[in-house]
């Protein structure tokens, strides 16, 4: 039997409108799947941005409390060296020999302990006699005639002192004219 033409042209086009349906039912199911797997990805990004920024918010918290107390104890180191120094001053103090003598060679223990106390933090002292006037680690509170080059230290009023090169008080000093 032979087919009309019309027929075989019409089932053509039947089988060609069909198709396209079946495309595009399945384009929009591959669309809607492409979209389910984007916004789980999406999900998933943003629940790592938000563990990411919690994480730095505990981290820069952690930092401020350990900065805080990094502050509040820095010189607990020190403090534990100036209490034999203080021991020390309280035991010459209470004591009732009447010996100058011993009481000079306690004094003098005790300003050894003072002096290894510094040292063990790190504060040195300014003692400039002879030495020319450094603005930045001196203070002048006068001058006088001396033998010395002008502005040479001749007399030391009050020694100064440096904690880890940075100055925590000038020394007073007398300068030449």
């Amino acid at each position: 039997m032979q087919e009309k033409p019309e027929s075989a042209a019409t089932e053509a086009v039947e089988a060609v409108e069909t198709t396209e349906s079946h495309t595009e039912i399945i384009s929009e199911a591959s669309a809607e799947e492409r979209i389910g797997v984007l916004e789980a990805e999406l999900a998933q990004v943003k629940d790592q941005y938000l563990r990411s920024k919690a994480d730095m918010e505990n981290a820069r918290r952690r930092y401020q409390e350990e900065l805080a107390s990094t502050q509040k104890y820095a010189i607990n180191k020190f403090a534990m060296e100036l209490l034999s120094v203080k021991d020390s001053l309280e035991m010459a103090l209470s004591d009732q020999s009447g010996q100058f003598d011993n009481l000079k060679f306690g004094v003098d223990l005790t300003l050894k302990q003072l002096v290894s106390a510094f040292e063990k933090v790190q504060i040195e002292e300014i003692n400039p006699l002879g030495q020319p006037l450094d603005p930045h680690k001196h203070q002048a509170i006068s001058s006088e005639a001396a033998e010395a080059e002008a502005n040479t230290v001749v007399r030391v009023m009050q020694k100064g002192y440096c904690i880890a090169d940075r100055l925590l008080r000038p020394a007073m000093v007398v300068v030449a004219k």
